[in-house]
């Protein structure tokens, strides 16, 4: 015990101490990037079973994903003795299946219920749609299965569909949400939803349920406390309610994950009986982590604190503008090699954009300057599907012997030329000793699908003797049916990397002249860039998008494409209008606290693929302190005067969209005489009302009468 008292001593700061040793009632940790949060908590579970004698099996450390939770695991084992921790360092989900293993059987289920993953989702979707007769151009998967999880939401569904004595009857079988439910109970299992929705039923109509795991649960720790949404909260708070020792880390300055259900406001607005902030970091500079402070003390939804950091001043954060894409990765380029000079190795650079579709630029150069990348838990852009589709177009239209080409895209978008189809088709081919496409030329019915698949490449391959590549690739995206289809399933990742695709031809057009640039040329030259690899066990530069990197740490790191509607997202801050600029500039201080030793801050001119309009830096930029950063590269006034006019728009569209939902949403619910709540004012009752202006009169309990918007009202019975 003694022992470990001075371990702690010496190998945590007196905040970190703190926090271990604070193990009694509501405590919340407030942990900025790189402050060693994780080293806290573990070290807390070893002094709760190692100085105070708690029995692993009363502990509770949950964390967000299995990764972490293993990490947790493993270090736990090095300063307990073995078996002095147990499965309960988990997920939340993880947790849930637990709890429903052992109390599952009081709804009527076996424990050895099933969960389904979202390929099986999908599946039973498709399955209801086809009974319900949902056409795919209608609605699409997506879609069929948000409308189930949000009417997953409201609690009432297990009691009318999933207990035991529901009796079902044909009628019931007409809803898409009660069909999906219907087709889950067959075979007794769970979504992830069902997970802690059956959780909070149980906690919610079971008492004895509820007080034994009050009663086993001691002590409570939650990680990443931040990323909680309604439902974890619930879960949380119900079973921490027994012993009241209830422990929250996280960092609101680092809830990236909003549009995901996850809840700040609670970590922010959590009834504590103390609070820590660990504000020392261990991972950057000093010049780096003043770029941090500086882009995220704009937000107002936080909880206010200055990273600071023992660490010598290191080198200068650099923010450089290109005149081109092109020379924006040219530049990076140089960076990495110039540092390879000094000793630095590629797995040592990160290089991180706010969208997929970034990515192909900077893999393009990379693979120029023969340096090895890897894309971090995603796909190479020339390896992604819907890249694969377009260039086996091209390489149909140019080759029509490309057999590999033909059977990729034959039946992409779907046109009734299914497997039998093609295994029909192959053994004619074999007969006649020709190409796939050449026999299905040769034998297309008139009207049928194939003769329209035909008429395509044959139109296409007329159309490519005398036009450009890039109106060729244009022609065939909208002729065949892939932007339409990728738009049909709201898939804006593969929307936003088709027109990368786009983009790319015409730059690579724009750099020869019009006679040197032919289909089979170009085919050519992009195959390069398809068959390139390296040795896995080849240290790499890693890619990847900002949301992939949170919990990373690299020590040299590259944030590009830093233009306004990129980063920040323009369909950010569109849909969640200052919610989402606010989660957008959380996600910029992620980045930037990514890096140990230098940052590198790029952004270029050109054409915006999001905007559809020309380029202009960041606004985060120009929230940094001028004199924390080194500009190289000329920076036209003009420019910043563009970055300044794409945020008026943007903030115009927002305030007009705010101002419409308030008047449509807000307005009618209301009138004269009812009772509201204001989130300072408190309590008030409504004296009058202006429908133009979206306003109302409210006369408070302090005898004041203010006039305040209706966004900022909700009725008195409706809890926060």
């Amino acid at each position: 015990m003694f022992d470990f008292e001075k371990r702690i001593a010496s190998d945590l700061n007196s905040r970190q101490a703190e926090a271990v040793t604070s193990t009694e009632g509501r405590v919340r940790v407030i942990a900025g990037a790189g402050t060693g949060k994780t080293k806290a908590l573990t070290y807390r579970y070893a002094y709760l079973v190692n100085v105070l004698g708690i029995d692993p099996a009363n502990i509770l450390c949950l964390t967000f994903t299995n990764k972490a939770a293993s990490e947790m695991r493993q270090r736990i084992a090095t300063m307990v003795h073995s078996g002095d921790y147990n499965d309960f360092v988990c997920t939340i989900d993880g947790f849930c299946v637990k709890f429903l293993r052992k109390e599952i059987h009081r709804l009527g289920f076996p424990k050895t219920f099933s969960i389904i993953d979202e390929e099986d989702r999908k599946s039973l979707a498709k399955q209801c749609m086809e009974e319900l007769g949902i056409k795919r151009t209608e609605k699409t998967v997506k879609e069929f299965l948000g409308q189930v999880s949000s009417f997953k939401a409201l609690d009432a569904y297990i009691d009318t569909y999933m207990l035991p004595d529901v009796v079902w009857s044909d009628g019931m079988l007409v809803s898409p949400a009660a069909n999906y439910i219907h087709r889950q109970i067959k075979n007794y299992s769970l979504d992830f939803d069902d997970l802690e929705n059956f959780t909070n039923y149980i906690l919610d109509h079971f008492q004895d349920a509820r007080e034994y795991w009050q009663g086993q649960l001691n002590y409570i720790m939650v990680d990443e406390a931040q990323d909680c949404n309604t439902d974890n909260w619930q879960i949380i708070e119900k079973l921490s309610a027994g012993h009241r020792n209830l422990f929250v880390v996280g960092d609101p300055d680092q809830a990236i994950y909003e549009w995901r259900g996850a809840k700040p406001d609670r970590f922010v607005q959590f009834a504590r009986d103390k609070d820590i902030i660990l504000d020392e970091n261990y991972r950057s500079t000093p010049s780096i982590l003043n770029v941090a402070n500086s882009v995220i003390s704009k937000n107002l939804n936080r909880i206010p604190k200055d990273l600071f950091t023992r660490r010598p001043e290191g080198r200068a954060v650099i923010h450089y503008h290109g005149k081109s894409e092109v020379e924006e990765m040219e530049w990076i380029v140089r960076q990495m090699k110039l540092l390879m000079e000094s000793g630095a190795r590629p797995n040592e650079f990160a290089v991180l954009y706010r969208a997929s579709f970034q990515s192909r630029a900077i893999e393009q150069e990379l693979l120029n300057s023969r340096l090895p990348y890897t894309i971090w838990g995603g796909t190479r852009f020339f390896e992604r599907k819907e890249i694969k589709d377009c260039l086996a177009y091209l390489r149909l239209i140019s080759d029509s012997g490309d057999d590999l080409a033909f059977e990729r895209i034959v039946n992409v978008p779907a046109r009734k030329l299914g497997k039998k189809y093609l295994e029909s088709l192959k053994e004619l081919a074999r007969e006649e000793r020709g190409s796939l496409y050449g026999t299905m030329l040769a034998h297309a019915e008139e009207g049928s699908p194939a003769a329209g698949f035909v008429a395509l490449i044959e139109e296409s391959k007329e159309y490519a003797r005398k036009a450009l590549v890039s109106d060729l690739l244009d022609r065939v995206l909208d002729r065949s049916g892939l932007k339409r289809m990728y738009r049909e399933d709201q898939d804006e990742d593969r929307l936003e990397n088709i027109e990368e695709l786009l983009q790319s031809v015409r730059l690579y057009e724009s750099q020869r002249s019009e006679d040197d640039v032919d289909l089979a040329e170009y085919l050519q030259d992009i195959a390069l860039y398809t068959n390139q690899d390296y040795r896995k066990d080849t240290p790499t530069v890693k890619l990847m998008t900002v949301h992939q990197a949170k919990g990373l740490e690299f020590p040299y790191v590259f944030v590009i494409g830093l233009s306004e509607g990129i980063f920040p997202n323009m369909r950010t801050i569109r849909e969640y209008k200052k919610n989402g600029e606010e989660e957008e500039r959380r996600l910029m201080y992620v980045a930037v606290t990514r890096a140990e030793k230098a940052l590198f801050l790029t952004e270029s001119e050109g054409f915006n693929v999001s905007t559809r309009m020309n380029k202009y830096p960041s606004r985060f930029l120009t929230e940094i302190q001028r004199n924390m950063f080194v500009t190289e590269g000329y920076v036209p006034e003009d420019l910043w005067r563009g970055t300044r006019n794409m945020m008026h728009v943007l903030d115009e569209e927002s305030f007009h969209e705010s101002f419409e939902r308030e008047r449509s949403e807000y307005m009618e619910p209301f009138k004269v005489g009812d009772v509201v709540c204001h989130s300072i004012f408190g309590e008030g009752k409504i004296v009058g009302a202006n429908k133009e202006s979206t306003t109302f009169e409210v006369r408070f309990a302090d005898g004041k009468t203010r006039h305040l918007r209706a966004i900022f009202l909700r009725p008195a019975d409706l809890p926060e």
